[in-house]
């Protein structure tokens, strides 16, 4: 699915914010929602997820629910800046199941930024020790631990549409 550009109406706004808000909607609901009869809203959506504006739909979890209490933001700094060392690195922190977001960044001393999810401490210094530093070409970790989440948001700013 590749992204184009698409004309978008206030239905097409409303379907999107419905579908942030709820994705789990059938289709009759989100018609319902909108304003739109059955058909007309399945080919919007259609062809939103055509242009790739919409890429899928998940099912959010509580983490603490689940035993997930601990919630890291990771600054990870590279030996070498060398596509080689960047893609080895973001290959490797894909496969690992703790790493919710994984960003390249810059205007920090670190180049990477990570959102690592896991039960408690104890399991955070596993996963840093047996994980992280071992990816070749890391040189430096910053560890910053989440105290509250005042703001947790999947939704995207639909104002600007």
């Amino acid at each position: 699915m590749k992204s184009q550009a698409v004309q978008m109406d206030r239905y097409d706004r409303h379907i999107l914010a419905a579908l942030q808000q709820d994705g789990g909607l059938s289709n009759l609901q989100l018609a319902e929602r909108v304003g739109l009869s059955p058909s007309p809203c399945s080919r919007r959506v259609q062809k939103l997820e055509e242009a790739g504006i919409i890429r899928g739909r998940a099912t959010l979890l509580d983490s603490k629910a689940l035993g997930l209490g601990l919630t890291v933001m990771i600054q990870i700094s590279m030996d070498r800046h060398t596509p080689e060392r960047f893609e080895n690195f973001e290959a490797t922190v894909r496969s690992f199941e703790e790493v919710q977001q994984c960003y390249l960044i810059t205007g920090q001393s670190a180049d990477y930024l990570l959102k690592v999810v896991v039960p408690d401490m104890d399991r955070y210094q596993a996963f840093l020790l047996d994980k992280i530093t071992r990816i070749e070409g890391v040189s430096g970790v910053h560890s910053s631990f989440v105290m509250r989440k005042v703001v947790d948001s999947t939704a995207l700013p639909l104002g600007y549409l």
